[in-house]
């Protein structure tokens, strides 16, 4: 099958690459970097230069393919109004060129904010609608398509996508640690992150390519939630500091823009998602990578 894969040289997009070319697909990712280049074509990948705001290059990456996997966002925390805009477009120009194909498009989403005091499921929608919503409100704007004959699929991940090289949440978290001294936590440290390492999130991304329905919402869930607490005692051992709360009327000025969502639960189940795919994860937890030096090493 010919793939067009946004954020190919991304975290998750690189892995998720490297699946697909094992699995003997025809691969074609979007490099807005030379260096992006030159790493999808010693891979074997083929490459379309362009970025999120090069909905030319997009729509002409998803023209040519059988299936389009969306991995990329600009993560701009400065700016979010800004990342959201560029995600909601780069949608809605995948989705206006597959309608009628029935070709599979996956997209990535997250878990954040879709329900209150339980872990969320598969069966719970996004809340977030229209341009000026969280990602631009890309998920529920990608599976309209469904019945405009696109073959849709979201991909939600966890909130860590964890494993050696990480430079996301948590590697935020420890660098915040390092620059304060200290390893926090918000108030008493109960709420929780689900957690998946990289490698499992890309077989679940192949493996809903392959399996998936229309419509499905996947959660690439390995745990459904660890304390926040926990993973800032792991942070403290993996840099001999100490560990300790903070008020939560001081989360913002310790954290920064990361406190938001480190003060957040942000547990999930992926139950459903393991019945659709027959998907087990096998990694590490993310205390086992914290503790074998992940986030400490580099």
């Amino acid at each position: 099958m010919r793939v067009f894969v946004t954020g190919a040289s991304g975290w998750i997009g690189s892995a998720v690459v490297d699946e697909l070319l094992a699995a003997s697909h025809e691969v074609t990712g979007l490099a807005r970097s030379d260096a992006s280049a030159a790493a999808l074509e010693a891979k074997g990948a083929r490459v379309r230069r362009g970025d999120l705001d090069d909905l030319d290059s997009i729509r002409l990456g998803a023209q040519d393919a059988e299936a389009v996997i969306h991995l990329a966002n600009k993560h701009d925390w400065s700016n979010p109004a800004a990342s959201n805009a560029a995600e909601r477009a780069a949608v809605q120009t995948i989705g206006d060129t597959l309608v009628g194909t029935d070709r599979p498009f996956l997209l990535a989403s997250g878990v954040a904010a879709l329900t209150q005091g339980r872990p969320a499921a598969e069966d719970d929608a996004s809340p977030f609608h229209g341009p000026d919503s969280l990602r631009g409100g890309s998920e529920n704007l990608a599976l309209e398509f469904v019945d405009r004959g696109v073959h849709t699929v979201s991909l939600r991940f966890a909130p860590t996508v964890h494993g050696t090289g990480d430079h996301g949440f948590i590697a935020v978290l420890a660098a915040v640690a390092r620059q304060k001294g200290v390893s926090g936590y918000p108030g008493d440290g109960t709420n929780r992150w689900a957690a998946v390492h990289r490698f499992d999130a890309a077989r679940l991304v192949t493996l809903g390519l392959h399996k998936a329905p229309a419509g499905a919402r996947l959660h690439a869930v390995a745990e459904e939630g660890v304390p926040t607490r926990e993973i800032a005692q792991a942070i403290g051992l993996a840099f001999d500091l100490p560990v300790a709360s903070i008020a939560a009327d001081d989360v913002h000025d310790h954290f920064g823009w990361i406190g938001t969502f480190f003060g957040m639960d942000l547990s999930a189940t992926s139950i459903a998602t393991r019945e659709i795919l027959g998907w087990t994860p096998t990694g590490p937890s993310l205390i086992e990578d914290l503790d074998a030096g992940a986030y400490s090493a580099r």
